[in-house]
């Protein structure tokens, strides 16, 4: 079992960014990959990967890509459980925007004590996603991902139930939440633009266009097609 001082923020930081790049492809992770997810230079990047292969938290080999070990993917697991938490509290507890709280989640993920995790769990009825539709890992570190498409890959006529976005953008989560799209909302795409342009998707009563960026980025339930 590693020391609690051995797992940094920016050791919490990276397996996490790696758990999300593996989730993507059953391929290792490539440094250039996991540099551009964490805004660092490949240096930086290559130098924290060999400290995660020391650490045993990742399995490295140069030029081939990393992966995380099982002590890897728990630690990542953890974090990210914190962290979605987190969100849910902020946006259910205290009002916050669901664009707002992907920032303050990310530098409280790394100091709430098993303690107040837990506390906040049963608070908020040990609930399954956060307020973007994320999964949250349980609390034996357990992450239950059901199989989702993008929006983007939809054509007209296709009916389904919007149930993720990424938190990792304000801008896109303040638009749907401007004109209140959220997961559980169910959709009927009614029109696909030429030449690049936008989707037409009808929420409700209303039909909204959507940039090809947004709608690659919400994930769909389309079983309904």
């Amino acid at each position: 079992m590693l020391a609690e001082e051995s797992i940094s923020p920016a050791v919490q930081d990276y397996v996490k960014a790696i758990y999300v790049l593996e989730a993507r492809s059953d391929d290792p992770v490539s440094t250039n990959a996991l540099a551009e997810r964490l805004g660092v230079s490949a240096a930086s990047a290559s130098v924290m990967v060999r400290r995660l292969a020391e650490l045993g938290l990742a399995d490295h080999a140069p030029y081939h890509g990393v992966r995380l070990t099982g002590q890897g993917r728990r630690v990542a697991l953890e974090v990210i459980r914190h962290h979605r938490l987190l969100e849910l509290f902020l946006t259910e507890e205290l009002g916050m925007s669901w664009d707002r709280v992907h920032d303050e989640a990310e530098v409280l993920e790394h100091v709430i004590s098993e303690d107040l995790e837990q506390l906040i769990a049963t608070r908020l009825g040990n609930p399954a996603v956060d307020p973007h539709g994320d999964p949250i890992p349980t609390a034996d570190l357990r992450m239950d991902e059901p199989a989702t498409r993008s929006l983007g890959t939809l054509e007209p006529g296709d009916r389904g139930r919007f149930v993720r976005v990424s938190d990792s953008d304000p801008a896109m989560l303040a638009y749907l939440r401007e004109r209140r799209i959220a997961p559980g909302d169910a959709f009927e795409v009614v029109e696909q633009e030429p030449f690049g342009g936008p989707l037409l998707v009808r929420f409700g009563r209303t039909t909204h266009a959507l940039g090809r960026d947004l709608a690659r980025a919400m994930r769909v339930d389309a079983g309904d097609r």
